[in-house]
């Protein structure tokens, strides 16, 4: 078991908790509907915007959580309808969140994989516009060692920098009776074929930088513009007086005059211990398993089946951690890091899904299409690393309960 139980020894938890906590959500969220109207949402939001829709999500998402873990104690009626309402304000607020925090995500890996410097999206933009078609001159791009993801010279290159013309150098040296750079030579002929050149992600990060800069600020702009659209519409409306009523009063059950939170709150933890116990932790345990990368090549333009259980684990978190805030419980710093890494691996997965889905893109360049490949082996690389942060987050979680 890797959570920390309640505290047996404590008395049971009243409903009426729940209810001052959903009250206290609920006038948050509308504190943050005010801000957002006074602060203004056009085609660019402000930061005060931004901040008032991210103040929201979070209203939203305690507020649905709580409707979820602690239905029993609930009017029936009134939160199977409230919960879905919550999750779809929720969810179409996040998207525009996410599309910009998936393009700096992606933007950064190319440039750290191309070993440039950190460019804004619109520099990269810029950058994929007016990049070359070949790799840079030597004198550019000097063609030194290089990291993961780097491309090999092309077979049958022409040019000082190929390995058969530095041999054949060393031969005729050789003939006039230096040995010594023969070897020399042919070392460094070895040595040039084992140091992958970096011009062509280099090239193709430029370029790749601009498809997916163009591809996320589209799906950005959309989003912006639906959730505009979401906020003005009469279900949003409904929604807000609804939660208006639930700031002043909580539709309970009649059971709940007698019941205690604690029992629910502990059965959200168990199927968190279930669905946390069905992962490969074993495998996961293991660093440089590759077991995210499986399936990294295939047609399937679907997220990958692997991914699904995570996320599922990650939701299941955030419901404990949620139904801990009702108790008053004191935040759990081993529940914050296995969070935070859950975090990192749906980043990483959708990140390597976005890069995926622009390598499809038709009559793209071989570089691009080359960097975007090493971009999303990259970031499923960064999936297995969240894994793996997780399992060791778990553990010692688990360690703490001896």
């Amino acid at each position: 078991m890797a959570q920390r139980h309640l505290d047996p020894t404590a008395g049971p938890v009243p409903a009426d908790v729940l209810a001052g906590y959903l009250r206290d959500r609920a006038t948050e969220f509308l504190r943050a509907l005010r801000l957002h109207r006074e602060a203004g949402a056009g085609a660019a939001a402000s930061e005060g915007s931004v901040a008032a829709a991210r103040a929201l999500r979070r209203a939203a998402r305690r507020v649905s959580a709580s409707l979820h873990t602690f239905q029993p104690v609930l009017d029936p009626d009134w939160s199977e309808a409230m919960r879905p309402e919550l999750a779809w304000v929720s969810g179409t607020l996040a998207l525009e969140h996410a599309y910009a925090s998936r393009l700096d995500q992606l933007l950064t890996a190319l440039h750290r994989l191309s070993g440039a410097p950190p460019l804004s999206p619109r520099a990269a933009a810029a950058d994929g516009e007016n990049a070359p078609q070949g790799p840079p001159a030597p004198d550019h791009e000097p063609r030194t060692g290089g990291t993961r993801g780097n491309s090999l010279p092309a077979e049958g290159e022409a040019g000082d920098g190929h390995p058969a013309h530095l041999r054949r150098t060393a031969t005729a040296t050789a003939l006039g009776g230096t040995r010594t750079a023969t070897a020399t030579l042919t070392a460094t002929a070895d040595r040039r074929v084992t140091a992958p050149d970096r011009g062509n992600l280099t090239v193709g990060a430029a370029k790749a930088g601009a498809l997916l800069d163009r591809q996320l600020t589209l799906a950005r702009t959309r989003a912006h513009s639906t959730a505009l659209q979401a906020l003005g519409s009469s279900r949003f409306h409904a929604v807000a007086d609804k939660v208006a009523v639930l700031a002043s009063e909580v539709p309970l059950s009649p059971a709940a005059d007698r019941a205690d939170l604690r029992p629910l709150a502990d059965a959200a933890r168990e199927r968190l211990a279930d669905a946390v116990a069905a992962l490969p932790l074993l495998t996961a345990g293991s660093p440089y398993n590759a077991e995210a990368l499986v399936h990294g090549l295939s047609p399937d333009p679907a997220p990958h089946p692997q991914d699904a259980p995570w996320h599922q684990v990650r939701l299941l978190l955030r419901l404990h951690r949620y139904a801990l805030e009702v108790l008053h419980a004191g935040p759990d710093p081993g529940l914050l890091a296995a969070g935070g890494a859950l975090d990192r691996h749906r980043d990483a997965s959708e990140a390597a899904a976005a890069a995926a889905q622009a390598a499809r893109t038709p009559r793209i360049a071989p570089a691009t299409a080359y960097a975007l490949g090493v971009l999303h082996a990259d970031q499923r690389h960064e999936v297995e690393a969240a894994r793996y942060a997780f399992q060791r987050a778990w553990q010692k979680e688990a360690l703490g309960t001896l």
